[in-house]
């Protein structure tokens, strides 16, 4: 049906595209588990994987995803910024948790916004999946303020994101991308376990009154943290 140059173009630019995949999953993979471990090099990696995946998701038609990744751009320099930040030098931002009422206006953020968006996108776009790909853009975004803000629900809500789009990578034949995803969340669900660990840690050393210079530390880092 292709002139053999044609056909060599094509498995050329397949080629470089799962090239460019395979750079996009290494880099997201260092991320996460970077984060997993409150370590500041995981906003470095962040920026370069979706720099990469802001390409690779505009040309398989998922718009959301592709506008998503200037967000995670924008957000990569915000989270080094907070997780560098100190009021003073013995000040960091410690891990936290949301009250029920602020997930709840999380929840009803995301769920107004996925009608709205994929409404927009299912009637005037060229979109693939448009209110799937409306759900895990905006449940992102969520998640992601919620990852610089060290809130410990975070690694929950990326369960249900990450489960939805792997459905959304296959369809779109993203596929390592998709294995991707699928081990965020193994990995999602051990970071999890690892934050509690800490805060419970933290919450320790609030709770035994001690008068030492790193318990008061801990305790003034910990009021000056939102608890929504």
């Amino acid at each position: 049906m292709f002139s053999p140059e044609v056909r060599e173009a094509i498995t050329s630019s397949l080629a470089a595209m799962s090239l460019w995949e395979v750079a996009a999953v290494i880099l997201a993979l260092a991320y996460l588990l970077l984060a997993m471990r409150e370590n500041i090099l995981c906003w470095y990696a962040a920026f370069a994987s979706t720099t990469i995946y802001l390409f690779l998701f505009w040309d398989v038609s998922l718009l959301m995803e592709s506008a998503l990744q200037v967000f995670y751009l924008l957000i990569a320099v915000y989270g080094w910024w907070q997780w560098r930040h100190r009021n003073d030098a013995s000040k960091e931002r410690h891990i936290h948790r949301w009250r029920a009422r602020t997930h709840l206006l999380a929840f009803c953020f995301i769920g107004l916004l996925t009608l709205l968006f994929g409404y927009v996108l299912d009637n005037y776009t060229s979109a693939a999946l448009p209110y799937l790909d409306s759900f895990t853009t905006w449940g992102a975004v969520v998640t992601t303020y919620m990852v610089t803000r060290k809130v410990i629900e975070n690694w929950l809500y990326w369960i249900v994101i990450d489960g939805a789009a792997i459905y959304l990578y296959i369809d779109r034949e993203l596929y390592l991308t998709a294995v991707l995803f699928a081990l965020y969340v193994i990995l999602v669900i051990i970071g999890f376990f690892q934050w509690l660990s800490l805060y419970r840690k933290q919450q320790g050393m609030l709770h035994e009154g001690s008068p030492t210079n790193s318990v008061t530390s801990a305790a003034e880092s910990h009021r000056d943290a939102p608890t929504g």
